[in-house]
């Protein structure tokens, strides 16, 4: 145990703070690493344990990937695709072949576009469109999401290639400026990538359902956005096959196009308020604010705590819990935490 001088009330993370440290240590604390490296040796007396706690939502251990999410969505598909069928006769409207209205009123159905071309007129045909729409709706929440941003992601290099076409960038430099501007390459990519579907989806009504450009092109908006008025609608077979690839690509293109500039603006607004905090003179009041043991002074742990709680990094819940469990490894009370403190906080458990 430490002696009673050590004892005494210490500055927050006071070890940091020290007036006595050497130019060669304060250049080690601003080098400092977040983390140690995750080797094995790092693990070693936790093996066979849990290191975090788990999850209790249902899905938690479901991360799919993009493979996954395909053949999820292939077997989706085929399961809504012969349900449908089966209860063919049972669903009214405008009909050209079996198994392609079929799957043509399960992408429908999945993406809630819901022209009323085709419409479900018996009990057992409503129930089991009622099941399709709730699971569709949650399948491409839950996994055709995370597919169409895998997919964006992999799209980042050829857009940052094609930007600095006459420019030579390495692929570090090309790496470094994708994870700079990400959110931007994303919305990028996903724009092209929507404004291709509009006017492939307007070509395809206007050369094969014989629509002219405004009803095309008012028949396309109303589909991505799910509105699906139903006044105009795929009819031909060869626009239902292709309406069941565009009209799945094309709604989740447009909402991760909204997700894509939610985020942008998030960044933006976040980089603002990063700068505004940075700029700012500092005040009396701040002082005070930063002061987070009462001695009067702030040093540049309690310094660097106020202004992440200003940027919004923290919280004043996450210092406190941090601040409980620095108390309860510094078993010695000494304002330090040393391999002795490790050693009896682990004894104790």
């Amino acid at each position: 145990m430490a002696d009673d001088s050590a004892n005494k009330k210490q500055p927050l993370l006071s070890g940091l703070t020290d007036q006595n440290i050497g130019t060669v240590k304060k250049r080690r604390f601003r080098r400092c690493k977040t983390t140690p490296a995750s080797d094995s040796d790092f693990f070693g007396p936790y093996k066979g344990r849990e290191l975090f706690p788990s999850s209790n939502f249902i899905l938690r251990n479901f991360r799919p990937s993009f493979r996954q999410a395909s053949l999820l969505l292939i077997i989706y598909l085929i399961i809504g695709c012969t349900c449908f069928y089966l209860v063919r006769d049972q669903i009214v409207g405008k009909k050209t072949n079996g198994i392609l209205d079929a799957l043509y009123f399960c992408i429908v159905t999945m993406t809630t576009v819901g022209y009323g071309d085709l419409v479900p007129e018996s009990v057992p045909a409503k129930l089991l469109a009622c099941a399709f729409v709730f699971s569709g709706m949650a399948f491409v929440a839950l996994f055709l999401g995370k597919a169409a941003d895998y997919l964006v992601e992999k799209q980042e290099v050829l857009l940052v290639k094609a930007v600095h076409l006459r420019r030579k960038v390495g692929t570090r430099q090309m790496m470094k400026e994708i994870e700079a501007k990400k959110a931007e390459y994303k919305f990028l990519t996903i724009t092209v990538a929507l404004l291709v579907l509009v006017i492939l989806g307007t070509v395809i009504l206007v050369k094969v359902e014989k629509l002219n450009i405004i009803d095309a092109l008012y028949c396309v908006c109303a589909t991505i956005t799910t509105l699906g008025y139903g006044d105009k609608s795929f009819s031909t077979t060869f626009g239902r096959v292709f309406a069941v690839f565009w009209i799945l690509t094309s709604t989740i293109c447009l909402a991760q196009f909204f997700l894509y500039l939610a985020e942008i603006q998030m960044e933006h607004r976040q980089q603002t308020l990063v700068k505004w905090v940075l700029t700012r003179r500092m005040t009396v009041v701040d002082l005070e604010a930063a002061d987070l043991d009462d001695d009067g002074v702030v040093g540049a742990a309690e310094f660097v705590i106020y202004k992440l709680k200003e940027m919004g990094k923290i919280n004043q819940e996450d210092v406190a819990l941090v601040m409980e469990e620095f108390e309860n490894l510094d078993v010695d009370q000494s304002g330090t935490i040393s391999n002795s403190d490790l050693l009896l906080a682990q004894s104790v458990e």
